[in-house]
């Protein structure tokens, strides 16, 4: 390396430079940089101020980051609000999309995910995720809840059979407590939870739902961000 490249090296990190803006001025391995300046000792203000640059660079960053989701997000979201009357006079869309609705998650996770104890209703749910949404069958995983009084040893085989879900793809069986001293209803098998990890899907669900609030004319809520809600 030329002398004159380490002098304006150690000319900078003098000033209180952070080895970054130094690299991206002067052609040099980030290993000899460290062993020509590893003996300059910053101030105490240079140190405050290069601690509080940092802080600025991440902060920006995540910014531009949640901007970027939050842009994709509104997005996805308006691309099923408009793909919604493609689906009209399909009876499995409506019907589970309104399901969805009313049984779906609701939280901030942008999680997919239903919950019910009527096999039914889950195994229909199952063809609206195959047939509608398009949902690989590696990314289903299924969560059961059952009272203790009503656990069975094959109850992990029940939901396999109405999911079509291999067990390996099930999460591990929450019991919950009763106080119940008796089965009220031998054919209970606890509640089955299908869930889908996918962001992309959850924003697309909500745009449909957009989709059906617009086509039927149903009054907003009061909330001025109409897809917290789903």
């Amino acid at each position: 390396m030329k002398l004159s490249e380490k002098i304006k090296a150690i000319k900078f990190r003098k000033k209180g430079l952070s080895y970054s803006f130094i690299k991206r001025n002067i052609e040099v391995s980030k290993s000899t940089l460290s062993r020509w300046l590893k003996d300059i000792e910053l101030t105490q203000e240079q140190q405050e101020k290069m601690l509080k640059g940092r802080e600025i660079s991440r902060y920006a960053a995540a910014r531009a980051k949640q901007n970027k989701r939050i842009e994709q997000t509104k997005i996805i979201i308006e691309s099923g609000k408009k793909e919604f009357s493609s689906f009209l006079g399909k009876g499995l869309f409506l019907s589970c999309l309104s399901l969805y609705w009313a049984e779906g998650d609701k939280n901030n996770l942008e999680r997919v995910k239903f919950t019910n104890s009527d096999a039914d209703m889950i195994s229909l749910m199952m063809r609206w995720f195959r047939e509608v949404c398009k949902v690989p069958e590696k990314k289903f995983r299924i969560a059961l809840h059952v009272h203790n009084l009503h656990l069975r040893k094959n109850v992990i085989k029940y939901w396999s059979e109405v999911t079509k879900i291999p067990k390996s793809q099930f999460h591990k069986i929450y019991i919950k407590p009763t106080t119940l001293k008796y089965r009220r209803n031998i054919l209970y098998n606890g509640t089955c939870a299908i869930i889908v990890n996918d962001k992309k899907l959850f924003r697309k669900i909500v745009g449909w739902k957009l989709g059906l609030i617009d086509y039927f004319k149903i009054s907003p809520c009061s909330s001025t961000d109409r897809t917290r809600d789903f």
